[in-house]
């Protein structure tokens, strides 16, 4: 049944969905030893399908129309083959089986890529990732308008070059949307990733045969996380407030604190996020809402309290008075003016400090810190590890403390 040494298809029945003696057919095409499988939507009796020659037996009105049926399809798939091939195309057995479906696009555009995405993708991924793509796609519309002069552009249009001058049109201060907020290197790798992610998911769909981004290489700036010191801490959590909007703020950051969660995190905290602990006291259950990783805490006395604190506050389901992430960290930065902190303090810094003064500084193992973090690869938490220098220095001046006892001793 081949049709080349590289192509080959095979009808076969699948017995594993067999129903009452009768089980569907299925369609396998092969190209270059790699499959693809599709579902004829024909139900046939077991009995009456010959395994050998792949076909139905005998001579009967049924089996004739079923292998007249099953050869106009092998000759439509062959054909796909074929203007695959005519057409220059990188031929894969998924991009056959699209053609014959009718959902391959071989003349898609970047824009009906974006729109596709996000048409499969908009349930799954969170508001916010889906707000950054979508100022991506501004840009892209702009990059295109001032290259190309045009609105959309082929996806075989993007090559290497095309990421090259995509980048420099970001790194022009000119072209960024938001005047007040220029865009800096790490916001650029942002939209270049992006643009990357969807090359990808043009790939696995068959739709480009190379992905442009092969031989480019993201460049993101590293920076230190920042974090409260024990000493800082201590000021914010002692410090007089007079506005009780400063008074709320501070104890929702202060619970971050001392449990590490994320903004998002913590305002959907709700009353049954409180589970008892195996040590019969009160836990966090949740699901972080970034990676969607099972988190259990045990509560901190410090955290506790401020549970108790604002217990039934406003007859809410919440647990804790949070407003929006914008005022959260408006007002942080003027407690953190009244506490003489010298760096700009936002909310994140709260998970910074659970996982570096709270936890690591105190001896708890990355592992650990990482089960409370929610983190699903021990690696992501290492970005804390080299961020408690002070807490390796104390422990050497220990050891030399005991090394110079030891040598006054002898």
């Amino acid at each position: 049944m081949k049709t080349s040494k590289t192509f080959t298809i095979l009808f076969w029945q699948n017995m594993a969905k067999m129903k009452g003696g009768i089980a569907p057919l299925y369609a396998r095409i092969t190209v270059n030893g790699k499959r693809a499988e599709m579902s004829l939507g024909i139900q046939f009796p077991i009995e009456d399908w010959n395994r050998k020659m792949n076909r139905a037996n005998g001579k009967s009105r049924e089996a004739r129309m079923l292998n007249d049926n099953l050869d106009t399809i092998y000759t439509d798939l062959a054909e796909c083959y074929k203007q695959l091939k005519k057409e220059g195309r990188f031929v894969t057995a998924q991009s056959v089986k699209a053609r014959y479906l009718g959902t391959d696009h071989n003349n898609e555009t970047l824009f009906g890529l974006y729109n596709y995405h996000y048409e499969k993708n908009q349930f799954k991924l969170a508001p916010g990732t889906l707000k950054n793509y979508g100022g991506t796609k501004n840009y892209l519309k702009n990059f295109l308008f001032k290259k190309f002069k045009t609105d959309d552009i082929p996806l075989e249009y993007i090559q290497y070059s095309f990421i090259v001058d995509f980048e420099l049109f970001l790194r022009n201060p000119k072209n960024h949307l938001d005047k007040g907020k220029p865009l800096k290197n790490n916001g650029i790798m942002k939209h270049i990733e992006r643009l990357n992610k969807l090359m990808g998911f043009a790939e696995k769909l068959g739709w480009i045969v190379k992905h442009p981004f092969e031989k480019y290489q993201l460049s993101y700036t590293k920076f230190k996380n920042r974090f409260l010191t024990k000493k800082q801490l201590e000021s914010f959590e002692t410090i007089e407030l007079n506005d009780p909007k400063h008074v709320r703020v501070r104890d929702v950051f202060v619970f971050c604190c001392y449990t590490g969660l994320a903004y998002i995190d913590v305002k959907m905290l709700a009353k049954q996020s409180i589970v008892m602990g195996i040590d019969g006291k009160k836990w966090l259950s949740l699901y972080r809402e970034k990676s969607a990783e099972p988190v259990k805490i045990p509560l901190l006395d410090k955290a506790r309290n401020i549970l108790a604190k604002y217990e039934n506050f406003e007859d809410s389901e919440r647990l804790l008075p949070v407003c929006s992430n914008q005022k959260m960290n408006t007002y942080l930065k003027e407690i953190a003016a009244l506490c003489e902190i010298d760096f700009k303090l936002t909310f994140h810094v709260a998970r910074h400090t659970f996982a570096t003064t709270v936890t690591l500084s105190n001896g708890v193992p990355i592992a650990t810190v990482s089960k409370l973090l929610g983190h699903a690869k021990l690696s992501t938490t290492q970005i804390y590890a080299n961020v408690v220098e002070k807490k390796l220095q104390d422990d050497m001046n220990k050891l030399q403390e005991s090394l110079n006892g030891i040598r006054e001793t002898a």
